[in-house]
């Protein structure tokens, strides 16, 4: 799976001119499901979103996770992250998991994440044409991506 996280200060989803999903402060995360993805690297991604340190403490330095600073996250799902971009002019969506087993896989890990965030997950909609807004902070993005076990995990 593959994460692309920004923190942001404020963020938002609309769909067909309705917003789905907004938050304050935290972390949007651009969401890609692979075709060899399993629960397994969906826990380890959700783990490594709510701990991974990129907030600044008292000392400007990034030393704090969502959880600790009492944030939000925006979940999207974003199938484009696992584009093939190597050749050619065109990208080849080759490396995204079939539509069924990535709305499986994501909604798999927004319930992971609301179970220890409760009420402050929110999500874009799967499969539809979303406009996403953010204000990042920072700017502060990262791309993280939880491999299986044979690929060091």
């Amino acid at each position: 799976m593959i994460g692309l996280l920004q923190r942001v200060t404020r963020a938002s989803v609309e769909v067909d001119g309705a917003i789905v999903g907004q938050i304050g402060p935290g972390l949007l995360v651009l969401l890609a499901v692979e075709p060899n993805d399993t629960e397994a690297q969906a826990d380890r991604l959700v783990e490594r979103l709510l701990g991974y340190r990129v907030f600044e403490d008292a000392q400007g330095r990034m030393n704090l996770s969502l959880v600790d600073t009492g944030g939000s996250l925006l979940l999207v799902p974003q199938f484009t992250l696992a584009a093939d971009t190597q050749k050619g002019m065109r990208p080849s969506f080759t490396g995204a998991a079939p539509p069924t087993h990535g709305r499986a896989l994501f909604d798999y890990a927004v319930g992971q994440a609301r179970a220890r965030l409760p009420e402050r997950v929110a999500t874009g909609r799967f499969g539809a044409h979303m406009k996403v807004n953010l204000t990042n902070d920072g700017p502060v993005t990262f791309l993280l991506k939880a491999s299986g076990p044979a690929d060091g995990g």
